[in-house]
């Protein structure tokens, strides 16, 4: 596994991030969420433009305003009106905000892929034109190539950004952002090196966003995945494909954005590798108009409570050598209301989950709930036996709300340890891990809370005889008795030499 930066270093992506920043004025995260990431998109697409369009000038044969030259190459085509250049002069006037908006519409016209998902209304009237002018000019100024990949520049900018507006949004933030931290550990315990890796709540695509990093790491080409996802939030939608875009991928997230029980975008889809980070304990999901519904195989979901409504709709388009990594909140693994403890127990019976993690606390912007990463494979490696790890312990505060955990100690751990259990050479850990077979978790009443399974760590020898141990421990004691009882007379001699007299 590559080493990578923790993601609140400061460097480049905060110095975009400061400058973006002073657009805030009146208008609340929500709102200059898109004016930024709109803006980094934009430049993204117009330097990737202007570097085939100068290649093509050195081809006597090409033609630099021909579509298909920069679509043959996975460019998009932007028209002479939405160039940077046209954007750049433009900056210090009071029309900036509408030759963005006029930029944006006409690259939409040009590329059928972005129909409908660039944001707009650059030229209201709230949005402060002169620090929005300092942002164009530092897009402008800085050079955008000097760490090799373009878009891998962007893209760490586009996500740098996304976990800054998370900060800021708190509880809505969850509707958008996933830590990295958590989904790097699904995507490294997953493996995702080939076939279809489906998100039916794909938020701003961070899943899709390290599924291709770890190709990357591996020295794998993109080419091997086929991405598809739904969303049911529009502006996250449209994030989720500026997203995806900025890191050159292709992706199917549905004709539109929608909700994934009622207008599933992808119904004949049976994927190898899904994952996801659904909605906690989502309550008023429309389960009355879902009783009948061919995706609840092991129980009909209780209406105030979606959890394993979303799990089963994963199972549901898992292909017969698929994986799933998905983030629920700590009580779908003990609840017994509303059916969950059958419901649970069949998928365990039916020999689906292959590990469970239990999380941190602090790790999301938007919500203390304790949580834990589930596990599920239709061709488990180790049959009949399930994987029990307790990662509470964790992870760092790299904030003082929030904690990440770390890429080579923490994550590394977690996904060599979910290695060596799929090979059969996985030894317990006391406090860590435990590999445990269908009948001991019946014998727990079908309850997958890891803290049951793995025990308590050791403590480690520090070398002292048992009896000396004791005779050491029981003299502390009997001197802190002594000095308890020294200090007591003092305290009652004092007194009464004040004249309060203790019985």
């Amino acid at each position: 596994m590559a080493k990578k930066e923790n993601t609140t270093s400061i460097g480049f992506e905060e110095k975009i991030w400061r400058s973006a920043d002073k657009l805030r004025g009146n208008l609340d995260a929500a709102e200059y969420k898109g004016v930024v990431l709109g803006l980094i998109f934009l430049k993204y697409i117009s330097d990737r433009f202007e570097a085939k369009y100068e290649e093509l000038l050195g081809d006597e044969y090409a033609d630099t305003e021909d579509k298909d030259e920069y679509e043959a190459d996975g460019v998009f085509f932007v028209p002479q009106e939405a160039r940077w250049n046209v954007i750049r002069d433009a900056a210090h006037t009071p029309e900036i905000g509408v030759v963005i908006d006029k930029a944006l519409r006409a690259i939409e016209e040009d590329n059928l892929k972005l129909k409908g998902v660039l944001p707009s209304n650059y030229a209201r009237p709230e949005l402060d034109k002169r620090r929005l002018g300092d942002v164009v000019d530092l897009f402008s100024n800085v050079k955008m190539h000097t760490s090799g990949e373009e878009k891998d520049l962007l893209g760490r900018v586009y996500e740098y950004c996304l976990q800054k507006f998370a900060s800021l949004e708190g509880k809505n933030a969850g509707e958008f952002y996933t830590p990295s931290c958590i989904v790097r550990t699904i995507v490294e315990v997953l493996q995702p090196f080939e076939g279809r890796v489906y998100d039916p709540c794909c938020g701003s695509g961070g899943m899709f966003v390290q599924s291709a990093k770890f190709l990357t790491n591996h020295q794998r080409a993109l080419s091997g995945i086929s991405i598809y996802g739904q969303e049911a939030n529009s502006t996250t939608w449209k994030m989720a494909h500026m997203n995806v875009a900025i890191r050159g991928l292709e992706a199917n997230l549905g004709a539109s954005y929608a909700d994934t029980f009622f207008d599933d975008q992808h119904p004949t889809l049976k994927a190898d590798f899904i994952m996801a980070n659904p909605p906690f304990n989502l309550s008023d999901w429309g389960a009355d108009k879902l009783q009948n519904d061919k995706r609840w195989v092991y129980g009909v979901p209780p209406s105030g409570n979606a959890n394993f409504a979303w799990m089963q709709h994963m199972i549901h388009h898992l292909s017969p050598v698929g994986r799933i990594g998905l983030v629920l909140a700590n009580g779908a693994l003990s609840s017994q209301t509303g059916g969950e403890g059958v419901i649970r127990q069949r998928i365990v019976e039916a020999d689906l989950v292959e590990g469970i993690v239990a999380l941190p606390s602090q790790l999301f912007y938007n919500t203390g709930i304790p949580v834990s990463l589930w596990f599920l494979s239709r061709n488990k490696q180790q049959k009949g036996k399930v994987l029990f790890v307790d990662a509470r312990n964790m992870g760092q505060m790299v904030t003082r709300a929030v904690r990440e955990l770390d890429e080579e100690k923490d994550i590394k751990k977690i996904a060599d340890t979910f290695d060596a259990y799929r090979e059969g050479t996985l030894e317990d850990e006391a406090g860590f891990c435990a590999v445990k077979t269908l009948d001991d978790i019946a014998a727990q009443d079908y309850i997958l809370t890891p803290g049951r399974y793995v025990g308590i760590a050791k403590q480690e020898d520090d070398g002292e005889p048992f009896a000396e141990k004791m005779q050491r421990l029981t003299a502390e004691l009997t001197g802190l008795f002594s000095e308890s009882h020294r200090l007591e007379e003092e305290i009652k001699k004092q007194l009464g030499s004040i004249g309060f007299k203790i019985e």
